[in-house]
């Protein structure tokens, strides 16, 4: 955190301003607080919330409380490290999939592949998939209807195009 930074190393956003010049208006009868909240895209329930909280902290009760914090579904680092461990040392070269699999049996493990394989990406110790190609490729047009049918030798009339001569 800088010097002279008050936010407690919280974005102030323009949202915020924008919370405060409704409350404002509502406090000087232009708005209802329904108009207040449709104006700013929340219910009017959330902006009598909003309000609340602007009348008890002023600017800092409109921050967002959850900046700043470590989430509580965050994976701790010593058992990121060991699930690396794991794979550098018992299971080096084995796909992704297959080791996550050995991770939750053998391991006692809960997380999702996803992260397991971010984390190993993020390591360095898996490689990436190769991009595959496109699955339609675009190509130029045929210069008449019914070109790119296939002859099949039915006698259906639907299949039958004598539109063009080339």
């Amino acid at each position: 955190m800088e010097a002279g930074d008050e936010s407690g190393g919280m974005a102030t956003g323009p949202e915020n301003a924008e919370i405060s010049r409704r409350i404002a208006r509502l406090e000087g009868g232009d708005l209802s607080m329904m108009e207040a909240g449709e104006l700013l895209g929340m219910s009017e329930r959330q902006f009598r919330r909003y309000r609340d909280r602007y009348e008890e902290a002023g600017e800092a009760g409109l921050l967002d409380r959850r900046l700043g914090k470590i989430s509580t579904r965050r994976v701790p680092a010593e058992a990121i490290e060991e699930m690396l461990e794991l794979y550098r040392h018992r299971y080096l070269g084995w796909n992704v999939k297959r080791f996550h699999e050995h991770l939750l049996r053998d391991h006692h493990f809960s997380w999702g592949y996803t992260f397991i394989k971010t984390q190993l990406h993020a390591a360095g110790l898996a490689e990436r998939a190769k991009r595959r190609g496109a699955h339609r490729r675009k190509r130029e047009r045929k210069p008449c209807e019914g070109m790119m049918l296939h002859h099949d030798g039915s006698r259906h009339d639907g299949w039958r195009v004598s539109r063009c001569w080339i």
